[in-house]
C-alpha cells in the first residue's frame, strides 16, 4: 500500500496574504487560487491550501524539514521579519533554537496562531 499526505486545508482570516507569508518565508511559491484555496505547493508535492475562515481560527501546528543550509535562509527570514521565535512548541524558550536529535529546529507563527515549525532531523532520528 501506498499512502502519501496530499494536502492538508488551512484556515486563515486572509487566505492570499497568508499563503504569501508562508511562502516567503519558506521561500516556496503560491499557486493559483483552486475554488476557494490558495495553495502553497512544498517540494515533497504536499499542498497547505489556505482558504478564509470567519471567526475564531484553532491554531495548527505545521512542521517542516529543511536541509541546514535552507534553515539558515529560512531562519535568517524569520529573524528578519521581526517574528519572535521558539525552540519549543510551547513557547517558553523565546529567542532560542533547540538541536533534537543533533539538528535544529525552531518555532514561530503564522498570521494567524499557527504554529510553524522548521527542522534539520526527524524526531527520533538521531542523538
Amino acid at each position: 500500500m501506498t499512502v502519501q499526505l496530499n494536502h492538508t486545508i488551512v484556515a486563515a482570516h486572509d487566505k492570499h496574504a497568508s499563503a504569501r507569508f508562508l511562502a516567503d518565508i519558506l521561500g516556496l511559491g503560491v499557486g493559483p487560487q483552486y475554488g476557494p484555496f490558495i495553495p502553497v505547493e512544498v517540494p515533497n508535492g504536499v499542498t497547505l491550501d489556505y482558504i478564509d475562515t470567519p471567526g475564531p481560527i484553532t491554531p495548527q501546528h505545521y512542521a517542516f524539514l529543511v536541509s541546514e543550509d535552507d534553515f539558515d535562509t529560512i531562519f535568517a527570514r524569520v529573524r528578519a521579519a521581526g517574528l519572535t521565535y521558539w525552540a519549543d512548541p510551547f513557547h517558553r524558550r523565546v529567542g532560542e533554537i533547540n538541536h533534537n536529535d543533533g539538528g535544529r529546529g525552531t518555532y514561530f507563527d503564522d498570521p494567524n496562531g499557527h504554529n510553524l515549525e522548521i527542522l534539520t532531523r526527524p524526531y527520533g532520528s538521531g542523538s
